[in-house]
């Protein structure tokens, strides 16, 4: 019956059925992450490195109504030239998206699910959704935790945005037994930044003990996924005071605006990005970079595992 909504490329499906390593890509990001042409740029460059790096990537998006795994060129420019005017697709969305057969570009929650389906176990992203401050009067918290908790897939993240409150993303992930896995850090990441002042579940230092992990977890019949923390590079990283008070600026003046719901973090990322004239997306171009890397590395450790 999937089959019927699933399309996969030729490329992803000839490396899934030689159990070659295959990376998972978002394509939210192309779409409302970033402006154009950058956004295409970034795609590009991010499927590049997986290559460079031994994997093969599998860019997701619905296209047409179709559950894409893997998409040409033409097809992320397509959505890098339409941006916001692409829907954005989470969980509840799929089934109308696909029914109007129209295009959307996924979140974290609904790559992962696509990725699943297609049995792709490693995904590479910027940074996950989470709880957002102030959630305890809103309730305005990321359909990407319960993802995680649910769907069998190694997210590979700089952390979780940091316009988030990070301490109850954290809470949260752990109320639903998602490990959070420091990759070289004790500490969790706050996306622009290495430093949040929260810690990590575990620190893993080499990507065989990390795919261990996670194979075992899946084998033991443990369902949810896993989240990575790769700590964007350190002469990439903002420093935390200024980015912080850009941040803060930025919630200000979306609450003033009354934003919510889907339109939130695309417009308080633009807004720090021109705050921060242009650093902030620079950096997030960098640790999507750096993301895209690890994934590829432990895509290829995770192929290797076996009972």
């Amino acid at each position: 019956m999937l089959n019927h909504y699933l399309k996969i490329s030729p490329e992803v499906s000839k490396a899934l059925s030689e159990g070659k390593p295959v990376v998972a890509l978002e394509s939210t990001i192309i779409a409302h992450g970033m402006p154009y042409p950058k956004n295409v740029e970034t795609a590009l460059a991010v499927e590049n490195i997986v290559r460079k790096n031994k994997a093969i990537p599998a860019t997701i998006a619905i296209i047409d109504g179709k559950l894409c795994a893997g998409l040409s060129k033409k097809e992320i420019q397509h959505i890098g030239k339409l941006g916001q005017k692409v829907v954005k697709v989470s969980r509840r969305d799929i089934p109308f998206i696909l029914a109007q057969k129209i295009t959307g570009a996924t979140t974290v929650a609904s790559t992962m699910i696509i990725a699943e389906m297609a049995r792709i176990p490693i995904f590479a992203t910027g940074g996950i959704g989470g709880v957002h401050r102030g959630a305890a009067s809103s309730m305005d918290v990321s359909a990407d935790l319960q993802e995680l908790a649910n769907t069998n897939v190694a997210v590979v993240s700089a952390g979780a945005k940091s316009i988030l409150d990070l301490k109850l993303t954290l809470e949260y992930l752990e109320t639903y037994g998602v490990p959070v896995v420091g990759f070289k850090t004790d500490e969790f990441p706050a996306f622009y930044t290495r430093k949040s002042g929260l810690g990590v579940d575990y620190r893993v230092d080499n990507v065989t003990d990390l795919a261990k992990a996670i194979f075992t977890k899946w084998d033991l019949g443990l369902n949810g996924g896993v989240l990575i923390a790769n700590p964007i590079l350190k002469k990439y990283q903002m420093k935390f005071e200024p980015i912080t008070e850009a941040i803060e600026k930025a919630i200000q003046v979306a609450e003033k605006k009354e934003i919510q719901g889907k339109k939130i973090t695309p417009f308080l990322l633009a807004k720090i990005e021109k705050l921060t004239k242009g650093k902030s997306l620079d950096a997030n171009i960098q640790l999507v970079y750096n993301n895209a890397k690890l994934a590829a590395k432990l895509a290829i450790a995770y192929s290797k595992q076996t009972i």
